[in-house]
């Protein structure tokens, strides 16, 4: 059965993973997370992509964003490897692929999912024991959302806006998001949705996208639907 094309929604928000090769080292010193960070920063506004949570860790990265288009975000991905894998190559003297496959994406219901997402990529390093707490770790959107610095490449978004009306009671309620730390439920469904590349959200949701794009957002349900029986006969 031939795949279908990645669903990617515009003004919908996308979580995206990238993988290294047979899980390899991608980012090895400060200089790649920096040069990487710049082009993600170049790619994004090039590609009108908003960024709005990032992390990158040695082996892969993951990001939150909202594309401008349904071509965008796929654009901007490809850029960003047309860039990053050559001067990885030549920097560490190695040819060939460097990206496991391609980019997986998934659309979220943002009042559903934007905050447990943010938690959850801001969370990683952490989880992978590459920091002691989540605002240690330098190559994340983490410190930018706890107000502890100001990161240009970070498009705060509304449901982040919507934490407080001060910067401060935003930081503090999304210290205490953080602190709470992310429930295996919503951790489990949005990796599942991320690895399948199905939307996740409500009915309601999935309804209006799939309407909107004209095209399945979930899979069908196995096996062959059931036979309606047949009337009662009237006597």
């Amino acid at each position: 059965m031939a795949r279908l094309p990645r669903l990617v929604i515009p003004h919908q928000i996308h979580h995206v993973t990238q993988a290294g090769i047979d899980g390899k080292t991608i980012f090895v010193d400060s200089a790649d997370y920096h040069i990487f960070l710049n082009w993600l920063k170049l790619g994004a506004k090039q590609f009108a992509v908003q960024i709005h949570a990032y992390a990158i860790l040695p082996d892969r990265l993951h990001l939150l964003v909202t594309p401008e288009d349904e071509l965008t975000l796929g654009k901007m991905m490809q850029w960003l490897g047309r860039y990053y894998v050559p001067y990885f190559n030549a920097k560490y003297k190695r040819h060939g692929l460097l990206w496991q496959g391609r980019f997986k994406a998934t659309v979220l219901e943002a009042a559903s999912y934007f905050l447990p997402c943010c938690v959850m990529i801001e969370e990683m390093p952490v989880r992978q024991h590459l920091a002691s707490s989540c605002d240690t770790y330098p190559w994340s959107s983490c410190q930018h959302h706890l107000g502890m610095c100001s990161d240009p490449l970070v498009a705060d978004h509304a449901m982040y806006w919507a934490l407080g009306n001060t910067p401060f009671q935003r930081e503090a309620a999304y210290r205490e998001l953080l602190e709470k730390g992310l429930s295996s439920v919503h951790f489990n469904a949005i990796n599942e949705a991320t690895n399948k590349a199905w939307l996740l959200g409500s009915d309601a949701y999935k309804a209006e996208m799939a309407k909107l794009t004209e095209r399945r957002v979930e899979p069908v349900a196995r096996g062959r639907p059931r036979k309606k029986l047949p009337a009662p006969a009237t006597v």
